[in-house]
């Protein structure tokens, strides 16, 4: 079953991505759109995939290179030279997206991309380890000072769009990823709600809302919980690559902050901004700037 006028994708802007590791995998995968890249192929409840984001997109072309890195955790704690680390040479791009990078290589990074002309870096964090709080002030700063955008989304799907960063804002639109974004049309009968149309405007960077919005069509429900219920069940089932590790800086798991994004997202296609179960000290995060009426403010 296709979906119903689905938005496609398009973008000439070009990335290069460094990564280690399999979240890094699956978001190549994702953005290259082959037939097999859900990791949730088989699991849709149905005889067989319907191959819901056939021709939508593919991105094959605007990816210049990848570059697998070394597991963090097999290098030295501490690196001299951290530049003998990066590739001798770096193709022309717009975007660097490093994801799961040692972090003395993350921090010269900055300056090899500059000297290639780049416009923005990216640095996803799935797992706390991955790029700490206070590194993520050295590298905004360093960036700044060197006139390239940077983004470190924790996790990846809380990624949006910002007016000091048209670069970032062009990948969020034209790829199509980030914060996750849903069009649902509703019928009423009987009572309850019944899910008839879902459409997938944005995507978080792994590609669960496909997965999600396969699990909700047709979907009848009588309270919100219903819903997020079964949210939350598709968002495992893909499943979610947040870590399960309590972060320090959130005081939650990773998994569950995208957990309570993909919920908020639907929450937010229905035209629903009441109570949500999502803790106060997180509202920013999932919900950003954007006003709502919530028990906790």
């Amino acid at each position: 079953m296709k979906t119903k006028n689905q938005k496609t994708f398009h973008s000439n802007l070009k990335l290069v991505i460094f990564y280690n590791g399999q979240f890094g995998e699956r978001f190549i995968a994702n953005l290259m759109n082959y037939s097999n890249s859900c990791p949730s192929f088989g699991a849709c409840g149905i005889d067989q995939c319907v191959q819901c984001k056939e021709k939508v997109y593919s991105f094959s072309k605007n990816i210049i290179a990848t570059f697998g890195m070394l597991d963090p955790l097999s290098m030295p704690q501490f690196i001299e030279d951290a530049d003998e680390f990066l590739p001798k040479t770096l193709p022309q791009a717009d975007i660097a997206i490093a994801i799961n990078v040692h972090p003395d290589v993350l921090y010269v990074l900055p300056d090899r991309l500059k000297e290639k002309g780049y416009k923005a870096l990216i640095v996803p964090v799935e797992e706390p380890r991955w790029c700490s709080a206070g590194l993520v002030k050295q590298l905004k700063e360093k960036c700044k000072e060197l006139e390239l955008e940077f983004a470190a989304p924790k996790p990846f799907c809380v990624l949006k769009k910002s007016e000091e960063y048209p670069t970032i804002n062009r990948f969020i639109e034209e790829f199509g990823v980030g914060y996750p974004e849903f069009e649902i049309e509703l019928e009423e009968k009987n009572g309850k709600k019944r899910i008839s149309t879902v459409r997938v405007v944005r995507s978080q960077p792994c590609g669960a809302a496909w997965f999600i919005g396969i699990k909700l069509r047709e979907f009848e429900f009588e309270s919100m919980r219903d819903l997020w219920d079964r949210v939350s069940e598709a968002h495992h089932s893909f499943p979610c690559t947040g870590s399960m590790e309590r972060d320090n800086e959130y005081d939650e798991t990773i998994l569950h902050v995208a957990g309570y994004t993909a919920r908020r997202a639907v929450d937010e296609a229905i035209g629903y901004f009441g109570d949500e179960e999502i803790p106060p000290h997180l509202m920013k995060i999932v919900v950003g700037e954007r006003k709502c009426i919530n028990s906790s403010g």
